[in-house]
C-alpha cells in the first residue's frame, strides 16, 4: 500500500500528458490536377460565365433603348424587369465565376497559420504580401489571358444597366429639370377635395371641418388625370392633411383659417406619408422613421431625423363656402433639396 501511495505521489508531481498533434489530413488532389483536359474545361467554364455576365449587361442596356417609351405602367414594369435581370445576371455571374475559379483552378491544399497577437509584426506584413503574390501566381492570371479578359469585360460592363438609364435622361427635354419638383397642382382658387376615387371625392366646406377632425385632401382636378398624364407623380407631391384645432391651442393662430390648417403629408426626411395624428398632443408621426411634427406649432419637428417643418398650404374659402388654396406651397414639399435656402 505504501508503494501505491508513493507511486501516486510520483504521478501527481509529473506534468499531465498532452494529446499528440494529429496533423493535417492527407491532401486529396482534384481530378483536374491529373487530367489537363479537365483543367482546360474548368478554365473554359469560368471564361464562359464571365462572358455571360458581360453579355447580360450589354443586353440589358440594348433592350432599355429598344423597348417602347416608358409612358405606361406595363412598359415601366417590363423595363425594370429587363434592367433587374441584367444586373442580377451580371453581378451574379461575376460572383459565381470567381467562386468556381477559386475552387477548381486555384491551389486547394490546406494552409496552416499560427495564432498570433492582434498587432501585426513587420514579418507578418511581409508574409501577407508574399501570400498575395503567391495567390496571384497560383491563380494563373498571366497564363490564362482569356479568363482575365473575360473578368475585365464583365467588371467593366456590369454597372451599365444601372448607370445608362440615369445618364440617358440627359438628352431628354427637361430630363434633369429639378424645377418641376418644386411645384404642385395647388394654385390660387383650387378647391380642396377629399382623397378618394373619382366618384367619391368631394369638395370640403369650412363647416364640415370640426375641431379635432382630420381630412386627407387632394387638389381639384387631380382625379381627372390619367397615369400617362402624371397622376401618380402629381398626387405624390400634392397630398395634404387638413386638421382643425381650437385656436387657443395654436401658437400662431393667424396662420390658420379659424383653427383650420393644411400641411403637406410628405415627410421632409425621405418622403414617406405622414398620416398618424395624435389628437391629444396635436402631433403628426411619420411611420417610416418616427419623425414627429407639432401641428400646433406650424408642424415643426419635435423628434426624429427630419430637419424642417412640413410645408403649410395657405387656404381660404370661396363665395360658396368651400375651402380653396390661396396658392401653391411656399416651399418645396418632401425631402430637403440641396439648393434650398436655409
Amino acid at each position: 500500500m505504501s508503494n501505491d501511495i508513493q507511486h501516486g505521489s510520483t504521478l501527481s508531481n509529473e506534468p499531465e500528458e498532452r494529446f499528440e498533434n494529429p496533423g493535417l489530413p492527407p491532401h486529396k488532389p482534384r481530378k483536374n490536377e491529373s487530367k489537363p483536359s479537365l483543367k482546360k474545361l474548368d478554365s473554359a467554364i469560368v471564361t464562359g460565365i464571365f462572358s455571360l455576365s458581360a453579355l447580360a449587361s450589354i443586353a440589358a442596356v440594348v433592350l432599355y433603348f429598344v423597348l417602347p417609351d416608358y409612358t405606361t405602367l406595363a412598359n415601366i414594369r417590363v423595363g425594370n424587369l429587363v434592367l433587374g435581370l441584367g444586373l442580377a445576371i451580371g453581378f451574379g455571374g461575376i460572383g459565381i465565376a470567381a467562386i468556381y475559379w477559386a475552387r477548381a483552378l486555384m491551389d486547394d491544399s490546406p494552409k496552416v497559420e499560427e495564432r498570433h497577437t492582434s498587432r501585426t509584426s513587420a514579418e507578418a506584413q511581409s508574409e501577407a504580401i508574399e501570400i498575395m503574390r503567391q495567390g496571384v501566381a497560383e491563380s494563373g492570371v498571366a497564363r490564362r489571358p482569356f479568363i482575365t479578359a473575360a473578368l475585365g469585360g464583365a467588371l467593366a460592363l456590369v454597372p451599365l444597366p444601372f448607370i445608362v438609364p440615369l445618364v440617358a435622361n440627359l438628352g431628354e427635354e427637361d430630363g434633369w429639370n429639378i424645377g418641376k419638383l418644386k411645384h404642385t397642382m395647388w394654385a390660387k382658387g383650387t378647391r380642396l377635395m377629399t382623397d378618394g376615387p373619382h366618384d367619391a371625392s368631394r369638395p370640403i366646406k369650412k363647416e364640415d371641418v370640426t375641431i379635432g377632425s382630420v381630412f386627407h385632401v387632394i387638389p381639384e382636378g387631380l382625379n381627372d388625370l390619367s397615369h400617362e398624364e402624371g397622376y401618380a407623380d402629381e398626387k405624390a407631391k400634392a397630398v395634404v392633411l387638413l386638421i382643425r384645432l381650437d385656436e387657443k391651442d395654436l401658437k400662431q393662430p393667424e396662420k390658420s383659417l379659424d383653427g383650420i390648417v393644411a400641411f403637406s403629408k410628405i415627410c421632409t426626411h425621405v418622403g414617406c406619408p405622414v398620416a398618424l395624428y395624435e389628437q391629444q398632443t396635436h402631433h403628426l408621426l411619420c411611420p417610416c422613421h418616427q419623425s414627429t411634427f407639432d401641428v400646433a406649432d406650424g408642424a415643426k419637428v419635435v423628434f426624429g431625423p427630419a430637419k424642417r417643418p412640413l410645408p403649410q398650404l395657405p387656404i381660404t374659402v370661396d363665395e360658396e363656402g368651400y375651402l380653396i388654396a390661396e396658392g401653391d406651397f411656399p416651399e418645396p414639399v418632401g425631402p430637403s433639396y440641396w439648393e434650398r435656402k436655409k
